[in-house]
């Protein structure tokens, strides 16, 4: 039977010099016995996984609110999207998969529903009390909010999967304050950030397309798409549209990422690196594009952006979303009483409690928080 301590040896000669190592780990803030099997990273994504924040990502949307079908990507579905793409990039590049699957899996706990509309909204209703950022919250929710333990609040994770958690340097809760000359976390949080953007541009193209909010032709003014198309029509004749679309994205996929690969190794060799605080210490980022794949990468993001999340649709999904949240924040903050008990009771000013409660609501939940509050026919 394989022990922990199998798992650490296995880390230390297999992965590279500038992987984080969970035998190397910095430990937790509340001191426990180690597990007899698992390896620290490899509890931290356990623990992730079994939270309340993280199976209600199911039903917090990206672009499209839960209602508008079940194809549409979620928060949860992203989530193992990015696992899985942070994890194969990880295993070419020996580093620690099991440290970038707990980064990956719990970097979007803290998003409120409604994306990133939500969070814009309840950053203007938090200017005077702290804003509202979904890093921060995401923190806070695994430092304090869920409730599994009688030792401690919060999971009492890791401080490497912290660290990826955190990706504001300057933040007085990112625990690289602490390393003194740190500009950035460790290659596997810095590979998770990545992945976290080919994931999004994806599968944003892949719903844009499905959802026709996207058009085609004006898709084909994009390199990383017309280079693919073209490809593909030279390989194959008359080839459905829909297994077409798959195929593109597929492909928009390993182009990124095999240029990740490469563009990331080759700043490796420049820097000289050879430990994982090195990561931390270096002059700039390492984990990244070349500068021609970020350029192509850069374009099909502006043109997502100006085509899909400024469509008449998404915006008129953003204002009800705006009224919905901004309604149930006031509603509770005029009449507290309307919180469920287990809300009162939370930690922070009035203002944070009810930011907590509304940022970790469902989409499916608003409307239908909103509904019990405003409508007098709604059953309460």
């Amino acid at each position: 039977m394989i022990k922990r301590q199998d798992l650490e040896k296995f880390e230390a000669s297999y992965l590279a010099p500038w992987a984080v190592k969970s035998g190397d780990s910095r430990g937790r803030q509340h001191r426990e016995p180690e597990h007899p099997y698992r390896t620290r990273f490899q509890r931290d994504r356990d623990r992730v996984i079994h939270t309340s924040a993280f199976r209600r990502l199911e039903y917090k949307t990206q672009v499209f609110v839960y209602h508008e079908g079940d194809y549409y990507r979620t928060r949860l579905t992203h989530s193992l999207e990015v696992a899985q793409i942070t994890r194969s990039i990880c295993k070419s590049l020996r580093l620690n998969e099991d440290l970038a699957e707990a980064v990956a899996l719990s970097h979007d706990l803290g998003h409120p529903p409604f994306g990133h509309t939500g969070q814009d909204v309840l950053n203007e209703l938090m200017k005077s009390h702290g804003g509202f950022e979904h890093n921060r919250q995401s923190l806070r929710i695994v430092k304090l909010l869920e409730k599994r333990y009688p030792e401690f609040d919060g999971l009492n994770l890791t401080w490497e999967v912290l660290e990826g958690i955190c990706k504001r340097v300057r933040d007085e809760e990112n625990p690289l304050t602490v390393i003194k000359g740190a500009r950035h976390p460790s290659l596997e949080a810095q590979v998770v950030d990545c992945a976290d953007g080919i994931a999004y541009n994806a599968h944003d193209l892949d719903d844009g397309i499905t959802s026709d909010l996207l058009d085609v032709q004006q898709l084909r003014g994009v390199a990383l798409w017309r280079e693919n198309e073209i490809i593909l029509d030279q390989k194959y004749k008359r080839l459905d549209f829909k297994m077409k679309k798959y195929q593109i994205v597929r492909r928009i996929i390993n182009d990124l990422i095999t240029d990740f690969r490469r563009a990331t190794e080759k700043n490796l060799r420049k820097h000289k690196v050879k430990s994982a605080d090195d990561v931390r210490r270096a002059p700039v980022r390492l984990a990244g594009f070349s500068l021609a794949m970020d350029k192509k990468n850069l374009e099909l993001k502006r043109f997502l952006y100006q085509n899909m999340y400024k469509h008449r649709r998404v915006r008129r999904m953003e204002f009800k979303a705006r009224r919905t949240l901004t309604e149930l924040f006031q509603a509770y903050l005029t009449m507290p009483e309307l919180l469920p008990e287990p809300e009162v009771a939370s930690p922070g000013s009035q203002e944070r409690r009810i930011c907590d409660y509304v940022s970790g609501m469902t989409d499916r939940y608003a409307i239908e928080a909103f509904k019990k509050l405003f409508l007098p026919e709604a059953e309460g």
